[in-house]
């Protein structure tokens, strides 16, 4: 089904995409997988590419582009190249949008520039060892002291957490206000204190760096305070929509990706005689994700029209993310079992798709989180 919404110009740069991936990534993919971490030379050429702090005004380095179906159309993109890595979506969807936003003229002029010409590599922290989808529940403090505040505690499964130069971190500036006590800093590469924990080994994305981020006695100025102090939670929650918005654009892209691979297999593999795409329960197998995930293209465009407008709802962005993440895993289910023992292989691109999904229905709130949201909105 054609997507409507998207117009020339995003076809155009959606070309744009296709090609530096093609030019960029994936020839060094596997490298990367290997490696557990990209080289940081590819951030600068995507940065000279134009795909960096895509919504960043131009007069910071950026594409000064509000509409959200430009990044929409980079991830897409991302996914049909099958690369788990580097981590440019979280970059420009997440923390590009908290530094552009919520920060001061002096903050903007110090990060941004970096972060659209790839320079400056950027992470958000918020989850710790007893602190995920509930961020109330974190413990990380960060104490003033004169000009600066000291901030202690742990940070876990931080995306870009190995090549991060600037990291927004979720602290209790007010530790007896719960929630409405949490305040955001940035932590600079080489701040005395601020240490990383090894690469952490996980089961997909392995190409993304993740690892733990500890803070010991960590004299972070106060000028890189985002926003007020203790105003942290409310930035978090209005910045999450975007978010999960933002992974439910990766989970349609990558499902797009496994059906049509899939759907090739099941054109040219035989068996018993015949493709095994013209077995009955194989043919209605696809046709029914086919249709599924038409559907979820429809919703996620409606999403992205909404967000584009400022009225993407905390409900509808709890309700796309679990959807098209739990329709991704299933997909990637169905299409593994489709293309039978040499699926299972782990050289095979199902097998890997298969694995990479499994985090979408976790991470930016788990889907029983997405589930509690949109409970709670119908008055439950």
């Amino acid at each position: 089904m054609a997507r409507r919404r998207y117009e020339t110009a995003h076809e155009q740069f959606r070309d744009a995409c296709r090609e530096f991936l093609t030019r960029e990534v994936v020839p060094h993919h596997a490298q990367w997988e290997r490696d557990g971490i990209v080289d940081r030379e590819v951030w600068r050429k995507a940065g000279k590419a134009g795909l960096l702090g895509i919504g960043v005004a131009p007069e910071y380095g950026g594409g000064g582009e509000p509409d959200f179906r430009y990044p929409a159309v980079f991830a897409q993109e991302i996914m049909w190249a099958r690369a788990t890595a580097p981590g440019f979506v979280a970059h420009n969807d997440v923390i590009a949008t908290y530094l552009a936003e919520r920060t001061t003229e002096e903050q903007r002029r110090r990060w941004l520039p970096g972060l659209c010409s790839g320079e400056l590599i950027a992470a958000i922290a918020m989850s710790e060892p007893d602190a995920g989808s509930n961020v109330a529940d974190i413990r990380t403090t960060a104490v003033r002291d004169g000009d600066c505040y000291v901030l202690n505690g742990q940070k876990t499964f931080i995306t870009n957490g190995e090549n991060a130069d600037v990291v927004v971190v979720a602290a209790k500036t007010a530790p007896e206000r719960g929630a409405q006590g949490i305040s955001l800093l940035v932590v600079e590469r080489g701040t005395p204190g601020f240490t990383r924990g090894p690469r952490m080994e996980k089961l997909g994305w392995h190409a993304s760096d993740t690892c733990e981020l500890f803070f010991d006695d960590c004299r972070v100025p106060a000028e890189n305070l985002i926003g007020k102090e203790n105003a942290g939670f409310a930035y978090l929650m209005a910045a999450l929509p975007r978010e999960r918005l933002s992974i439910a654009t990766v989970a349609v892209g990558a499902a797009e990706r496994m059906l049509a691979d899939t759907l090739e297999y099941a054109r040219t593999r035989e068996a018993f005689g015949q493709t095994i795409g013209s077995f009955q329960h194989n043919r209605f197998q696809l046709a029914t994700m086919d249709t599924e995930l038409t559907v979820a293209q429809v919703f996620l465009d409606h999403c992205i029209a909404e967000l584009n407008a400022g009225r993407l709802s905390v409900t509808d962005a709890a309700k796309v993310k679990w959807w098209t993440t739990e329709l991704q895993v299933d997909i990637a289910n169905r299409c593994l079992q489709i293309h039978g023992g040499y699926g299972y292989l782990k050289e095979s691109p199902i097998s890997r798709e298969w694995a990479n999904s499994r985090v979408q229905t976790i991470y930016g709130g788990t889907t029983e989180v997405m589930k509690e949201l949109i409970g709670r909105s119908l008055g439950l």
